[in-house]
């Protein structure tokens, strides 16, 4: 059998072990979204340097301020399309990073619980005699506090999808009015 300090030495490496390899998942999922990010940031930028370019060599040519004025009014709808779509597109980077710590932090939670729930059992074998009262408030002491991490985790949630909701109507509300120059110009 072993001895407490052996059971906690071991559980203590375990634990420092299973933190390492989920810090390590988190950086790369971390990484992983800033490239995306990166790669959407270049392609903005490469379009918007084409769709400036050949908007330039459009206005340039109008002949009159009549038609310089409707051409650049034809042009703020696409445009305003393009920002919209970045934005949506930048969000479901930012959602889709958020939902990989999430989950890997309810997995690191839940084997982390379960794992000192394990060692309180197996260290509460050898406990003395008297000592039951002690080992049910430790593992009553840990399921709260497992339970309020869920509760913790649940509300982040609930608050990701009211700012994924929120950035969703600004985003239809502020391209209605956008779409009224653009329509006004067809005109």
């Amino acid at each position: 059998m072993f001895t407490n300090t052996e059971q906690f030495s071991a559980a203590s490496k375990a634990a420092v072990e299973a933190n390492l390899a989920i810090f390590t998942s988190l950086y790369n999922k971390a990484f992983e979204g800033f490239e995306k990010v990166v790669d959407l940031n270049l392609t903005a930028a490469k379009s918007s340097l084409e769709d400036g370019s050949s908007a330039a060599r459009q206005l340039l040519g109008a002949k009159d301020p009549q038609e310089f004025l409707t051409l650049a009014a034809a042009q703020a709808q696409p445009n305003m399309e393009k920002a919209i779509a970045y934005g949506r597109h930048l969000a479901t980077i930012a959602s889709g990073v958020q939902a990989e710590f999430s989950k890997a932090a309810e997995a690191q939670v839940a084997e982390t619980s379960r794992k000192v729930l394990d060692l309180v059992d197996e260290i509460s074998k050898n406990a003395p005699a008297g000592s039951e009262n002690a080992v049910a408030m430790l593992k009553s002491a840990i399921g709260n506090a497992s339970a309020g991490y869920e509760q913790f985790n649940k509300s982040t949630k609930q608050a990701v999808e009211v700012m994924e909701t929120n950035l969703t109507n600004a985003v239809s509300q502020f391209s209605q009015p956008a779409a009224k120059p653009a329509r006004a110009a067809k005109k």
